[in-house]
């Protein structure tokens, strides 16, 4: 509760926002949620990342959505009415290609996008409208469980949801089993999921990926500082911290962090957290994986692994389970 300020003036998303900051900087290893990398200006600095050279994961899965597209389009409708729910949609793009083939082939196609940023939905909005008239969108802006409940009370509607991007990747892997688990609870048995997943692979490949020579994915992290001293009124001085990613090829984990440079305080409405010299923010996670890790996660979920698309290079996957 932020009793400095008048509850009037602070949003409940704000004051939520507030809690979970402080319930990770106030850990004895730091960390701060990644879902609140995307605010505005977050969504730009993550479209850069996305086309940067050393960025593969997007490139490797549009290769897939649209190069297999035929191959995907049938496994994805149960019946004329195609209903597609993406769980952090981001601005389309990717999909983009797997709609345009199921709204030339089948009668009706709505899709429905959940995602925390409104800034990207609309976007997304605006742009699909144009470019697939014939398109149905229904967007939820929220949590990706709160929209999947929100469809729940609509009906039972066959529905595939799409998980792409390697967001599953952004958890730990015993949260992703809980994350998987949980998505389940909100399907009928017979609905699908396509998940994208991110491979094993040459380290050297990964560690590039999270640390480009363009500086964009410091930016992108130093972006949730600048967000808490806007909408929090915290003081964070952005050129106190650097960029900083390990990936671990024996366990498939990339971590990211922002490493203090020197001892200091950074102040909020009503506390303060102190950092030494040298410690560590941990930002986010990218976790990478074995085809039987992902065999193994369907298995233990509720889901029956249907089919798996690969691109070129074998770097990447998006995965069809159906519900069990």
């Amino acid at each position: 509760m932020l009793s400095k300020r008048d509850d009037s003036s602070t949003s409940p998303v704000n004051r939520n926002f507030y809690d979970d900051v402080m319930c990770g900087l106030r850990q004895t290893e730091k960390s701060l949620p990644s879902k609140y990398f995307y605010d505005a200006q977050g969504d730009v600095l993550f479209q850069q990342i996305m086309h940067c050279p050393e960025y593969y994961l997007t490139r490797c899965e549009e290769e897939i959505l649209r190069e297999q597209r035929e191959d995907l389009a049938p496994c994805v409708s149960l019946g004329d009415d195609v209903t597609l729910v993406e769980l952090g949609a981001g601005d389309g793009s990717k999909t983009f290609h797997l709609l345009q083939c199921l709204v030339s082939n089948y009668k009706h196609v709505t899709y429905h996008p959940i995602d925390i940023s409104s800034h990207i939905l609309k976007h997304l909005e605006a742009d699909l409208g144009n470019k697939l008239p014939e398109l149905s969108i229904d967007s939820y802006h929220g949590d990706y469980f709160e929209g999947l409940a929100a469809l729940q009370q609509q009906g039972h509607t066959p529905k595939v949801v799409l998980f792409l991007g390697a967001n599953i990747g952004n958890m730990p892997k015993a949260e992703a089993m809980q994350f998987c688990i949980r998505m389940r609870s909100f399907l009928n048995k017979g609905d699908k999921v396509l998940i994208g997943f991110d491979l094993v692979k040459n380290p050297r490949i990964i560690q590039a990926a999270y640390d480009d020579e363009a500086g964009l994915t410091r930016r992108f992290n130093i972006n949730l500082l600048t967000r808490m001293n806007r909408e929090l009124d915290a003081d964070f001085n952005e050129e106190l911290f650097e960029h900083y990613c390990h990936y671990d090829p024996t366990s498939g984990t990339c971590s990211s962090y922002l490493v203090s440079l020197l001892e200091h305080t950074v102040l909020f409405p009503e506390d303060e957290i102190h950092f030494d010299k040298g410690e560590l923010i941990h930002m986010e996670v990218s976790q990478k994986y074995l085809p039987s890790e992902i065999d193994h996660m369907a298995s233990e979920t509720g889901f029956a692994p249907v089919k798996t698309f690969t691109d070129k290079r074998g770097w990447f996957v998006d995965v069809l389970w159906e519900a069990k």
